[in-house]
């Protein structure tokens, strides 16, 4: 499945009364391969991967509710005329994810292979600048990979990201 047309309008709407994350409204809610590639730590190497992935465009939306957590929902859409690169991102994030020992894992219904992802020690977290909790979710469709990433003062319940990527995955 080959999606063309505005990511953007795929993007799960931010709840009332929660405010846009400003680096977003900068970027009009899009990515370039740069830019996304930035919020890894080893972004050159994520650069030339995605490159290699046949990296084609990002859509991006985050908000902050009431200053106690942040959301950021990124769908990002491959060429994939050689590589199937949407399962590949995906695999590999649930990968990473799965990898640290404290998490919550379960699956997100209708998707497959598609995961959410709920920590439960906090983090170092860039974005906040202290040890943050994290909650993440991954799953594909298509040649669109959705990542999701919660971060907050406080534990991320299973409950708001399990609804959140379901929601998300429904509208693609």
């Amino acid at each position: 499945m080959r999606t063309d047309g505005d990511l953007r309008k795929l993007l799960v709407k931010k709840p009332q009364g929660a405010r846009e994350a400003e680096w977003v409204a900068d970027a009009d809610g899009w990515m370039d391969l740069a830019a996304y590639a930035e919020k890894y730590a080893k972004s050159g190497q994520k650069f030339s991967q995605y490159i290699h992935d046949e990296f084609r465009r990002a859509a991006v939306a985050s908000w902050t509710v009431d200053g106690s957590y942040t959301v950021e929902v990124y769908l990002v859409q491959f060429h994939q005329e050689e590589v199937l690169a949407a399962v590949e991102a995906s695999d590999t994030g649930r990968h990473w994810a799965g990898w640290m020992a404290d998490a919550d894992i379960s699956a997100i219904p209708g998707t497959g292979d598609g995961q959410v992802f709920v920590h439960n020690q906090p983090k170092p977290s860039r974005a906040h600048g202290q040890q943050a909790y994290v909650a993440e979710a991954y799953a594909w469709r298509g040649d669109i990979e959705m990542e999701i990433l919660i971060t907050g003062s406080k534990r991320i319940s299973k409950k708001l990201i399990a609804d959140l990527a379901k929601r998300q995955m429904e509208r693609l």
